[in-house]
């Protein structure tokens, strides 16, 4: 017995119609959780912090892989500084930033291994909270002096402060509880000086009193003082690291000078949030290395004193940690207590 369909014409078009109304509703809905959604169109800005203000080598740096990441990545990169506190406020925001491939920090080794060393609550745990990138170079801190000084050298430097003529005992850094003010302790000691660190807040507030006259003499990174230094501005006297740097080959290290200890390099390198899905890090990591390969990029990083050299994330990861371990064992024999 065959069984006929009990259907109107009229059910039918009513049926019909309640199903595209159901079609419509369902691809609004789809549009609005679209919406919703985090954004992630080609083309999308990447955020590239920065923990000092702009006009410090940390900033020209950034700039500079800023310019030609774009070009890797198909999208705009921005540099967005966030100075203070020793780049602890841009290791905050990184930290607290989507956790999707689109803010990136560009540093160095005293905001990732330093500062949680020195500070109590730094606001970040650089093994938790971050993720390695790639390393992009290593750098070496230098001494130098301001230009109303008439050492030449650290020999005479060292003879001006003692002087009667001397007397000023300021050495100018870029960030408290820093390297370079461990440094100025271990001078102090070398020399029989007595010396006082003036913390600045980065580099460029640094490099601005040194060349006015306002302090004496300052401990940086090369990026930090090669141009000064090139123009007469102010002189490097002496460079840490294990030899002469190819940027500035006159310049004696400190162990040239009996000053041994401190030929461990530093670093930059460049992180993302803790979360970052690893084929969004595999892609960030191939566009640095293709940039940092680049021969106009590593001349000018090279001009600014840095010896240019890609590395994985994992890499970084291990270089930062056996950085950090160094210098444990330095802070805690120099008898610094975390504030």
């Amino acid at each position: 017995m065959t069984i006929h369909a009990l259907t109107s014409p009229s059910t039918a078009r009513a049926a019909t119609g309640r199903r595209r109304l159901l079609a419509a509703g369902a691809t609004l809905a789809l549009a609005a959780l679209q919406a919703l959604a985090p954004a992630h169109a080609e083309g999308q800005p990447y955020r590239l912090l920065v923990g000092f203000p702009a006009g410090g080598g940390s900033d020209a740096i950034a700039r500079v892989l800023a310019d030609k990441l774009k070009d890797e990545l198909g999208a705009p990169v921005l540099v967005e500084n966030k100075p203070g506190a020793g780049g602890q406020l841009a290791a905050q925001a990184l930290k607290t930033a989507p956790a999707d491939g689109h803010t990136l920090f560009l540093t160095h080794d005293h905001t990732v291994s330093i500062l949680p060393l020195v500070v109590r609550t730094p606001g970040f745990d650089t093994a938790r909270d971050f993720v390695p990138v790639a390393g992009i170079a290593t750098f070496v801190n230098a001494l130098a002096v301001a230009p109303g000084t008439p050492a030449k050298s650290v020999g005479d430097w060292v003879q001006w402060v003692k002087g009667p003529g001397g007397g000023k005992g300021a050495v100018g850094i870029p960030a408290p509880a820093s390297v370079p003010e461990f440094l100025v302790k271990v001078l102090a000691q070398k020399y029989g000086l007595d010396l006082v660190a003036a913390p600045y807040r980065g580099s460029a507030p640094l490099m601005a009193d040194m060349m006015g006259n306002q302090v004496g003499a300052g401990i940086a990174s090369i990026p930090d003082f090669i141009e000064h230094h090139r123009q007469g501005k102010l002189r490097v006297v002496a460079v840490l690291g294990p030899g002469r740097q190819p940027a500035l080959p006159e310049v004696p290290t400190l162990g040239e000078l009996g000053l041994a200890g401190f030929e461990e390099t530093p670093f930059y390198g460049v992180y993302a949030p803790a979360g970052t899905p690893a084929p969004q890090l595999a892609t960030l990591g191939q566009a640095l290395a293709k940039v940092v390969a680049q021969p106009e990029v590593r001349e000018r990083l090279t001009a600014m004193g840095l010896n240019v050299g890609w590395q994985s994330g994992t890499q970084l990861g291990q270089r930062e940690r056996a950085y950090a371990a160094g210098w444990a064992r330095i802070i805690k024999a120099s008898g610094f207590q975390p504030q």
